[in-house]
């Protein structure tokens, strides 16, 4: 039986110079998890608008359920400004607010909360009262919960992030996340340190850190395991940390062990950075291929 995910928080348009693309980091993971098989659900709120209707028609080419996607009359669906002059590091403009600041409690996704075997979520959905409060509610439901803590500035308030962070099990944060994350909590920000303050603090079993085109580590129990990453020609890094998280989350429900965590959730995020955008569509098959190619 498929295992059941959960992902709250914005679904969005990226916006680049020349065209436009569905996007958003929860939104791109349950994409993926779709695509590798498992059983995904989305909470979010589009507008109701033809941003929405034509996000709607995106998802429901992917066969992608749309129960828990929330119709917004009042707020416009998000859109993203995307700066893409450097390929390796692209940057966002963030338009506020936007439907996905105001997705509201409901019965039907806290009982998807509660029945799901994983719950994913991350701090740029939160930036708005209304969705950070119906998470807060959700983050009390008993399943395992993910915490991609994507630190878009200035979209972040490290008490909300605290409060979330009480609440994780597995924490995925880059390097660059992981410095701020250090300076707040004003320790040394090589992953060692970070991580064990991160793991004593709150009831995080496991911090994944990403590292680009260097790889990723896991850090649990005191120990840091490392991949390099798989070199591949980069056509754009959009959604590559995304699908990086979908192969963990995949592997990790699995029980696959961190290594084999890593092997494959690094094969998806150098396969993502060969397409352009940050949802294309493939067979597992074709990931792998990144793999072999080494």
């Amino acid at each position: 039986m498929s295992k059941k995910v959960i992902c709250f928080g914005e679904m969005l348009w990226d916006c680049f110079p020349d065209h436009e693309i569905p996007g958003g980091a929860p939104m791109n993971v349950a994409l993926h998890l779709n695509q590798l098989g498992l059983d995904v659900q989305m909470i979010s709120r589009l507008g109701k608008d033809d941003y929405g209707t034509k996000y709607l028609d995106f998802i429901n080419s992917y066969d992608f359920p749309t129960t828990l996607v929330q119709e917004d009359l009042e707020h416009k669906t998000g859109t993203v400004t995307v700066h893409n002059e450097d390929p390796e590091n692209i940057k966002y403009t963030i338009v506020s607010p936007a439907a996905w600041d105001f997705i509201s409690l409901t019965d039907d996704n806290k009982n998807a909360v509660k029945d799901a075997d994983a719950f994913i979520f991350g701090s740029l959905a939160v930036r708005n009262t209304v969705s950070w409060e119906t998470l807060y509610q959700l983050l009390h439901l008993p399943t395992l919960k993910i915490f991609d803590i994507n630190l878009r500035a200035p979209f972040f308030d490290f008490e909300k992030i605290e409060l979330m962070l009480g609440f994780t099990d597995i924490l995925k944060i880059n390097e660059d996340e992981l410095e701020i994350v250090s300076d707040y909590f004003s320790v040394p920000s090589d992953v060692e340190s970070c991580c064990k303050l991160l793991t004593t603090h709150f009831p995080i079993k496991m911090v994944c850190v990403t590292l680009g085109s260097k790889g990723a580590m896991i850090y649990q129990n005191g120990e840091i395991i490392k991949h390099p990453g798989y070199k591949v020609k980069v056509e754009d890094t959009v959604g590559s940390g995304d699908a990086f998280l979908a192969g963990f989350v995949k592997t990790y429900l699995q029980g696959k062990s961190p290594n084999e965590i890593l092997d494959f959730a690094c094969a998806m995020g150098a396969f993502v950075a060969t397409k352009k955008g940050g949802t294309p569509r493939y067979e597992e098959s074709e990931v792998w291929r990144v793999v072999r190619n080494q």
